[in-house]
């Protein structure tokens, strides 16, 4: 398994409660440049429409090799997911007011694939509390390398 892309943000702005794999509806323009690394998860996030599960605003750069063909590199990209996983994260994101958002991007036996997380977005209080740990965690790691 290789990872291409991960979502920084997504650990920091939301506690995430639990992780599903899916895998992406690409051109193979899309899919080559996935290889070459040139995908960004910035701000993107994963919904549930009436056509199915989408991903939304996933940045995935133009493939200079394909040609002149230009698409739209943030276009609506569709999540393929078996209907009971469908099911399970529409109930989730609608009941307990989870957000589904990508975490990562990988690529297992020649499949582009997304890990969503189901996440509950923290709050301010949550993210100084999240800093305080890893900076303390810094220190001990600073500290055991001293000796």
């Amino acid at each position: 398994m290789k990872i291409v892309a991960s979502n920084k943000r997504a650990r920091f702005d939301y506690d995430i409660l639990e992780t599903v794999e899916a895998g992406l509806a690409l051109t193979g323009a899309e899919v080559k440049s996935i290889k070459l690394g040139h995908v960004s998860l910035q701000g993107a996030y994963a919904t549930i429409s009436q056509k199915g599960p989408v991903i939304l605003n996933m940045h995935i750069r133009h493939y200079e090799p394909a040609g002149k063909l230009v698409g739209d590199p943030t276009r609506t990209r569709s999540l393929l997911l078996r209907k009971k996983e469908v099911d399970y994260l529409r109930g989730k994101s609608q009941e307990q007011g989870l957000t589904i958002v990508p975490v990562s991007v990988y690529i297992r036996r020649n499949l582009v694939k997304v890990e969503l997380g189901l996440g509950r977005g923290k709050k301010k209080y949550d993210k100084r509390e999240t800093i305080k740990k890893r900076d303390h965690r810094k220190e001990m790691a600073r500290v055991i390398k001293r000796g």
